[in-house]
């Protein structure tokens, strides 16, 4: 039953997202897609996850959800205190992460550099290249990694 529970609140970082920092709305969720091109170099660029209205609770407006997405696994992460920066990297494979507190502030090798706040929505697709570096704020944060189904580990 606990499983249940946390998969269901997955899209409460939706909700997370619409009070923070206006990066949601009722027809779409702004998501950082982190990518690497042909030549390895690493870029960002916002996306836009759709959003549909349903009606899921008899007295209460629609909420806005995405369509069911198959996951292959996810994890709830701890980021501890400290951390500060990690150097260039690249995501094990495609993840999709949900920052649920703090700021986080990440930078690719093309020189740019973007802080989001609490509730972000990010897709690590750069898997191959140089990576990107994450700075990480001095008190910790708590992250989920979601693997889409489509890239098995």
């Amino acid at each position: 039953m606990k499983v249940n529970y946390l998969a269901g609140n997955l899209a409460g970082a939706a909700y997370m997202a619409a009070i923070s920092g206006g990066r949601a709305n009722d027809e779409c969720v702004k998501c950082l897609r982190i990518f690497a091109d042909g030549n390895g170099e690493t870029h960002m660029e916002d996306i836009d996850i759709t959003l549909r209205p349903r009606k899921l609770f008899k007295d209460n407006p629609p909420l806005g959800l995405t369509e069911n997405l198959p996951a292959s696994w996810y994890n709830i992460c701890y980021v501890p205190k400290g951390t500060g920066e990690t150097d260039w990297h690249n995501p094990p494979q495609r993840l999709l992460v949900f920052w649920l507190t703090g700021e986080v502030e990440f930078e690719t090798s093309d020189g740019d550099i973007r802080r989001l706040p609490a509730g972000s929505v990010v897709l690590a697709e750069d898997t191959t290249g140089k990576g990107h570096i994450t700075r990480h704020p001095p008190e910790g944060q708590l992250v989920v990694h979601v693997a889409p189904a489509d890239h098995q580990s």
